[in-house]
């Protein structure tokens, strides 16, 4: 197996929620690498109802403007399936089908339909409340799973399926993931420049 440097956050998932995520992590400074396996059900999907898109968009497109929009924030893109979370000495291990290892301080979930990886990590799980989805990972209103360090973001932690929440979502729990590094809320508001006079 081969192990790379400590992660700040390592993000499960890089459809509209995680990619979110490593965006709003990557741009406030913490080390981050966004795992993906390109099993995102947003690449079934012909989204009409994004905001700032009113002609639509395909989900393909979506995920992979996410995905290059994370990476020129700073996030690392690593192409796998995890298979394995578990406690680390300084947070996590994450194992890849590629047979890479990661490790992170945090871990967000980003998972979509299927909480599978979050359950074999040791997340609780419940009853979905969306249409068609089963289960969830249980989280409190910051985004926390039931494990400290590992957190949840999108529809495995009951958001709708819609990608324009479940994007704002993964930034939602992105921010409080930061605010817990840094030990202040963090705010990322770029400001226009002043008009030529």
């Amino acid at each position: 197996m081969e192990w790379f440097a400590m992660y700040d956050v390592a993000i499960i998932g890089a459809g509209p929620a995680g990619a979110s995520a490593a965006i709003f992590a990557s741009r406030a400074g913490l080390r981050t690498v966004l795992v993906d396996a390109d099993q995102s059900v947003t690449r079934r999907a012909l989204i009409k109802n994004h905001l700032g898109l009113p002609d639509g968009i395909t989900g393909p497109e979506l995920v992979d403007r996410g995905k290059r929009h994370a990476t020129d924030a700073g996030a690392e893109l690593v192409t796998t399936k995890v298979t394995e979370v578990r406690p680390s000495a300084d947070g996590f291990a994450l194992q890849g089908e590629n047979g890479r290892g990661i490790e992170a301080r945090h871990v967000i979930f980003c998972l979509g339909v299927n909480p599978e990886v979050a359950r074999l990590a040791g997340a609780q799980i419940v009853p979905g409340t969306e249409p068609r989805i089963k289960e969830i990972v249980a989280v409190d209103a910051q985004g926390h799973t039931s494990i400290p360090g590992l957190w949840a973001a999108g529809t495995c932690a009951g958001t709708s399926v819609h990608t324009i929440i479940t994007a704002g979502d993964g930034a939602r729990v992105a921010i409080n993931v930061i605010s817990a590094v840094k030990g202040e809320r963090n705010v990322d508001h770029d400001v226009l420049p002043a008009p030529a006079r």
